[in-house]
């Protein structure tokens, strides 16, 4: 069996460069990327077989490049990781084609575990607990957020609210 092939898209140098390290030991070929500028380019020398995609990338959005890896191959095992987790991106990343989406901090074992997975699990654990306000308020934001492609000003004004109480929100949340 050939040597997989894995991209890593992440702008923490310092958590690609220990991704990369921790892969190659277990036999994979990498190649990393600090944002989307170069991504056609090295995914078609490259032709990876999977990918770690951060959510948040430096002024730009992880989820153009799932579409991107997807498009070109879409057998390609990819897996989206975020810091800022929210059951719309969750959702949006899975329609876009990646195989799996995991909140940091993830180790190796649990990206590999993420490729290996093809099948949903129907004996999840369902939680009762109801989810907060706070929660609901964001989970909408964010949702307004991807509709509008990540535009604060149309965000805004599709949620009815200023542009600057909309970025002081975003800001308490770390987004850009």
């Amino acid at each position: 069996m050939s040597q997989p092939r894995l991209l890593i898209i992440e702008d923490d140098a310092v958590f690609a460069r220990t991704l990369t390290r921790s892969f190659e030991r277990r036999g994979y070929r990498v190649e990393v990327l600090n944002g989307p500028e170069r991504l056609d380019e090295v995914a078609e020398a490259f032709r990876p077989d999977h990918a770690v995609v951060d959510l948040r990338l430096a002024g730009a959005s992880g989820l153009a490049c799932v579409e991107q890896l997807h498009r070109r191959d879409a057998t390609t095992r990819i897996v989206v990781l975020t810091g800022f987790a929210s059951i719309a991106t969750a959702v949006e990343a899975i329609k876009l084609g990646a195989t799996n989406y995991l909140t940091k901090p993830a180790n190796t074992d649990d990206i590999e575990a993420a490729f290996a997975r093809t099948e949903g699990d129907a004996q999840a654990d369902l939680s009762t607990r109801p989810t907060s306000i706070k929660t609901l308020e964001w989970e909408h934001i964010h949702q307004t957020l991807a509709d509008t492609g990540f535009n604060v000003s149309e965000a805004a004004r599709r949620l009815g609210l200023h542009r600057r109480t909309l970025a002081r929100k975003l800001d308490k949340r770390h987004m850009p």
